[in-house]
């Protein structure tokens, strides 16, 4: 039936189809996941690891020898680990943040959850965190899973994708929609 599977394609979703594959036979589903958005974290919070992961001037032993100190360092290991390390042996680490994001979407669709991507302008506390899970498990029905992601060019409010629909109660949203009206009533 369409609309029930995630509609993941190109390299990054035959890549991430293999490793979910991998992991469901080895029951490490949610290792891996933990130990993928680990690692996912990192390349966002480090303009080095970024520039490592995405740059084609570095070699693939370089960037192999570097991301091996990186997953010892943050104790990612197993699964996972060889995953990101045969990624960067063929060449395709720079697309390792689309892989990590499709292998959510298969481990969410098995698990009968929903991915909501978030956008703030600041850390969420806990409790807001768990008003916002309950309210979009109201909407969907679904438990959902949280993919955070701060920019404080929102200035406030949040950003809020889950599946197909939108919510921007950003309010940089707000400002430009009354910098419009302004425009258009002068």
């Amino acid at each position: 039936m369409a609309g029930e599977e995630p509609i993941v394609s190109g390299m990054a979703g035959r890549y991430a189809t293999a490793l979910f594959d991998l992991a469901l036979e080895t029951n490490a589903l949610d290792a891996v996941k933990g130990d993928l958005e680990r690692f996912d974290t990192l390349v966002a919070e480090s303009a080095d690891l970024a520039r490592l992961v995405r740059s084609p001037a570095f070699s693939a032993e370089e960037q192999l020898r570097a991301l091996s100190a990186v997953l010892e360092r943050a104790g990612i290991g197993g699964l996972a680990a060889k995953f990101l390390k045969l990624v960067t042996a063929n060449r395709r680490l720079f697309a390792v943040r689309d892989m990590v994001r499709a292998y959510r979407e298969f481990v969410a669709q098995h698990k009968g959850e929903a991915t909501a991507e978030v956008t703030v302008a600041e850390k969420l506390k806990d409790d807001h965190l768990a008003a916002l899970r309950s309210t979009l498990h109201a909407v969907s029905g679904k438990n959902v899973d949280l993919n955070i992601t701060i920019d404080p060019a929102i200035i406030g409010g949040l950003v809020v994708k889950l599946g197909s629909r939108m919510i921007d109660t950003s309010l940089r949203t707000k400002l430009n929609a009354i910098r419009q009206a302004m425009k258009e009533a002068s």
